[in-house]
């Protein structure tokens, strides 16, 4: 199988748009990928042929949507390897799939009961654990990178002790683009008793993952990054994990019998999600898994790369200009500051040359204050980036570095 860029742009309507009167050159994948036409066809069709509520109904439209349904719950079982359909909870995104293990582990989380995580972490991957150092006197317990961007994993081996409830560990860093030995960190986890959840977010659309082969216990990734829609994400746990968590919300669909006295749950993963689901999104998540399953997965992890380092390369040599994050195997992530340019600033003006690129703390405000900055800017490719869009953000941002000086 080939990899060709043009097809597969040719497959996202927006990438023909013009921004200012230049084309598009879209580098914030690492924020929201966009949409290519199957996933906006399979959501419209099904809103437009067959749309009815899922698991409730006998007629024709219900079976014809929660048959679409569950064909999507399968295509993410199979999409990181899953032993089983019933270790995937569709949720609202990745925030929603932390927050239900959090609120889950957190009925029966004592005071001192620890919680080690990464510096690295996404703040969704922060803050529910957070509650429980509020709520239930937890200890959160971090562990710093290396110079280069790399997890400390001595300092990680330290920080695992037999209080250890649970390490929260990115997959890859949202910032960073740092892919973190996950494998090794598990086992040390696991040594000490402890659950492992990844925040498989970043990780999903640039890696090929297996759940069974690296044994964490949860593993959470979210649609909208992996050109599906926003509103939609996924919880995999294994098995035996999700059948003793407690349900996050109740409602509909989460019980099995309700009397006046008493209520019964229902299994894993209908337990976790109460109430009409997002039908029409987990359709759409659906669509992006099948389509890019149908990709070579190894020639675009390859041309992501060649981009990375394309970018890398041009940049390298700019006066005042630091790279954040150099670690061996990262993601096709570019985190980088100006000295003397306000990340805002350079965002704003390389706009007005067509080009999206992030800038802000990425909701990783730990890490902002690890690296000694406040906030940076951040462009980050996906499969339809180009090097000829390489070159035009490095002559843009050349052009926003003489016009700040």
């Amino acid at each position: 199988m080939t990899f060709n860029v043009d097809a597969i742009r040719a497959e996202f309507p927006i990438l023909g748009r013009r921004v200012h009167g230049k084309p598009l050159v879209y580098f914030d994948n690492a924020a929201s990928a966009q949409k290519p036409n199957v996933v906006i066809d399979a959501m419209a069709d099904a809103m437009r042929h067959s749309y009815a509520n899922v698991h409730r109904g006998l007629h024709t439209l219900a079976n014809e949507t929660t048959q679409a349904y569950e064909d999507a719950r399968e295509a993410v079982r199979g999409f990181i390897n899953a032993a089983a359909v019933e270790e995937i909870v569709f949720t609202k995104g990745g925030t929603g799939a932390i927050n239900i293990v959090a609120a889950g582990l957190g009925a029966s989380i004592k005071p001192g009961d620890e919680i080690v995580l990464s510096i690295m972490e996404h703040h969704s991957n922060i803050v529910p654990w957070h509650f429980l150092r509020e709520r239930k006197g937890a200890v959160l317990k971090w562990v710093n990178t290396l110079p280069d961007g790399s997890l400390d994993m001595d300092s990680l081996a330290k920080a695992l002790t037999p209080r250890t409830r649970l390490l929260a560990l990115t997959h890859m860093s949202n910032v960073l683009g740092t892919v973190p030995d996950v494998k090794a960190a598990i086992s040390m986890a696991h040594a000490v008793g402890a659950d492992v959840l990844l925040d498989g977010c970043q990780a999903v659309v640039n890696l090929v993952v297996d759940v069974q082969a690296l044994e964490a216990d949860y593993y959470v990734g979210t649609g909208h990054k992996i050109y599906g829609p926003t509103g939609i994400g996924f919880l995999y746990g294994k098995r035996a994990k999700l059948d003793a968590l407690p349900p996050f919300e109740g409602g509909g669909e989460m019980i099995q019998t309700v009397t006046r006295d008493v209520v019964t749950y229902n299994s894993a993963p209908h337990r976790f999600e109460a109430g009409t689901p997002p039908i029409v999104e987990a359709i759409g998540l659906g669509a992006a898994i099948v389509w890019l399953q149908r990709q070579d997965r190894q020639a675009i992890h390859l041309h992501k790369q060649s981009l990375l380092a394309r970018a890398v390369d041009q940049l390298r040599g700019v006066n005042g200009l630091t790279l954040h994050g150099t670690a061996p195997g990262k993601g096709p992530v570019l985190a980088f500051s100006l000295q003397g340019a306000h990340p805002h600033d350079l965002a704003q003006i390389l706009d007005r040359y067509g080009v999206a690129i992030r800038a802000g703390h990425h909701c990783a405000q730990p890490l902002m204050s690890h690296l000694g900055v406040s906030a940076t800017a951040r462009a980050s490719f996906a499969l339809y980036n180009t090097a000829e869009e390489v070159d035009a953000f490095v002559q843009a941002l050349s052009k926003a570095r003489a016009m700040l000086s």
